[in-house]
C-alpha cells in the first residue's frame, strides 16, 4: 500500500472513534494551551516593558536615593545596575535634598540636559467646578527639562519655564486622562482655565499629548507642576528628589555616569571610605532586571509544558494500546488480505501522529488567544508567536510518533489466524 492509502486508512480509523480521539485531543490541547498561553503572555509583558523603557530613552539615566527593588522569587537585595551593593547602615537611604539636587544641576558640566523632579503625591483628587477625578492622580514637581527627559510631548499650551520654576507659582500641565475627566470632549478652553488640586487652585498652562499606559499604570493620569511649588505646598520631612540626565551623545553614556557619580559624591560630602548612598539607573539595566525576573516564569512555564506533554504521551500510548486490543480482529482481517507488518505499524503510528497534531494545533490556537488577553490588558500589539506555534506542532507530532511506536509494533506482531478468531 502507498503512504497516502495508509494515511487515509488511519484518518478513517480516527474519525470512526470520535469520542476516544476527541478526549485525547482535548488532553493534549489543554496542555499545549497552557504552555503557549503562558509564553505568549510573557512575550506581551516583554513588549510592554520594551515600550515603556524605550520611552525613557536609551541615552538617559536617573539618580535616586534608594535602590530600585524588583522582587520575584524572594530576592530582596538592593540593586545597583545588576550588582548587589553594600553600604554602611548609617549612610544608606538618605534622601537627596533639593539643595543637593540643585547644586548637582548647577555644577554638572557634562554635555547633557539635567532635570530635577519629585513626586508630591500619588493620590491627588483634581477638581473643576462640580467635576472631579478619582483620588489616584499622580502630582509631580518638575522643572523646564522634565517633559523632555520623561518623553512627554505637549498637545496644547506651553512647557514650564524658568520663571515658573524660580517663583514656584501655581501653574500646572495636565495629562489626557485628567483632561477627559474634567473637560470631557470639549477641550477648547483648557489652556488658562482654573482647576483645584485638593484645596489649592492652579492655572493650566499646558495639555500633555497622549502617552498611553506603561503596562502597569497610565502615564496620562498625571498633573505636573514645578519643584518649587511642590516644596512650598506639598513639602514633607525627608522628601527626596530625583535627578534625570539625558546625554547628547549616547556613546559617552559611561563617561556621563562616571562624572555624575563623582560630582554627587562631592555634593553629598561622602568620604573616600564610604560607599555611594545613591543609585544610578539606566533604562536598559532596569529592563534587564525585569527580563531576568521574567526568565524564571519562562522556566516554570517550560517545566509545566514538559510535565504536561509527558502526561499526554502516556495517555496517548495507553489509548493506542487499548485501540490495538479492541481492533484485534480488524488487524487480523487486514493481514489476511495481504497487509504487511510494516503497513500495520505505519497505520497505528499515523493514527497517533494525527491525534497528537490535531491536539497540538488546537492547543496552539487557544494558547495564542489566551496569551493575547494579556496584550489587551497591557495595551500592546497582538502577538502571533510563530516560534511557539512551530515548536508546539512539531513537539506534538514527535509525541505522537514516540507514543505510537510501541502500540504499532504490538499490532504488527499479531498472528493473523489468532486475530481472526478473536472476539
Amino acid at each position: 500500500m502507498q503512504s497516502r492509502d495508509i494515511f487515509s486508512l488511519a484518518y478513517r480509523s480516527v474519525s470512526a472513534n470520535r469520542l476516544r480521539a476527541g478526549l485525547t485531543i482535548a488532553i493534549i490541547a489543554f496542555g499545549i494551551m497552557a504552555l503557549v498561553g503562558i509564553l505568549t503572555a510573557i512575550d506581551s509583558m516583554k513588549g510592554s516593558i520594551y515600550s515603556s523603557f524605550a520611552n525613557m530613552g536609551a541615552n538617559s539615566f536617573s539618580i535616586q536615593s534608594r535602590a530600585l527593588r524588583i522582587r520575584m522569587g524572594g530576592d530582596e537585595g538592593a540593586t545597583k545596575g545588576n550588582k548587589k551593593v553594600k553600604v554602611k547602615t548609617s549612610n544608606s537611604n538618605i534622601p537627596i535634598t533639593y539643595v543637593e539636587a540643585r547644586d548637582f544641576k548647577e555644577r554638572y558640566t557634562f554635555p547633557a540636559a539635567v532635570s530635577l523632579s519629585t513626586v508630591a503625591t500619588t493620590s491627588a483628587t483634581v477638581y473643576r467646578g462640580e467635576k472631579k477625578t478619582n483620588p489616584n492622580v499622580r502630582m509631580i514637581g518638575g522643572d523646564e527639562n522634565y517633559l523632555e527627559l520623561s518623553s512627554y510631548g505637549l498637545k496644547e499650551g506651553r512647557n514650564l519655564n524658568d520663571l515658573d520654576v524660580q517663583s514656584g507659582r501655581n501653574v500646572v500641565i495636565i495629562g489626557d486622562d485628567v483632561a477627559k475627566k474634567l473637560f470631557g470632549n470639549n477641550r477648547k478652553n483648557i489652556i488658562n482655565s482654573s482647576i483645584r488640586v485638593g484645596n489649592v487652585r492652579y492655572r493650566v498652562v499646558g495639555l500633555l499629548a497622549v502617552k498611553g499606559s506603561g503596562g502597569f499604570m497610565s502615564a496620562d493620569n498625571v498633573v505636573i507642576t514645578t519643584v518649587n511649588n511642590t516644596r512650598r505646598i506639598f513639602n514633607r520631612p525627608n522628601m527626596s528628589y530625583n535627578i534625570g540626565v539625558s546625554v547628547k551623545d549616547v556613546t559617552r553614556m559611561d563617561a556621563a555616569v562616571g562624572e555624575a557619580t563623582g560630582l554627587l559624591r562631592i555634593v553629598r560630602h561622602l568620604h573616600l571610605n564610604e560607599a555611594d548612598n545613591f543609585y544610578i539607573s539606566k533604562s536598559d539595566s532596569i529592563a534587564e532586571m525585569l527580563f531576568s525576573s521574567l526568565s524564571k516564569v519562562t522556566f516554570a512555564a517550560g517545566a509545566i509544558g514538559v510535565i504536561t506533554l509527558l502526561g499526554s504521551a502516556i495517555g496517548l500510548m495507553n489509548i493506542m494500546l487499548v485501540s490495538v486490543a479492541e481492533r484485534t480482529r480488524e488487524i487480523g482481517v487486514n493481514k489476511a488480505l495481504g497487509a504487511t507488518r510494516f503497513t500495520i505499524r505505519r497505520q497505528f503510528v499515523y493514527e497517533a501522529i494525527i491525534i497528537s497534531t490535531l491536539g497540538g494545533t488546537l492547543g496552539v490556537f487557544l494558547g495564542m488567544l489566551v496569551g493575547n488577553l494579556v496584550s489587551v490588558l497591557l495595551n500592546t500589539s497582538f502577538i502571533v508567536p510563530w516560534l511557539w506555534i512551530f515548536l508546539g506542532i512539531i513537539t506534538c507530532a514527535a509525541v505522537g510518533l514516540v507514543s505510537g511506536i510501541y502500540p504499532a509494533i504490538k499490532a504488527s506482531r499479531l498472528d493473523p489466524i489468532v486475530a481472526l478468531r478473536y472476539e
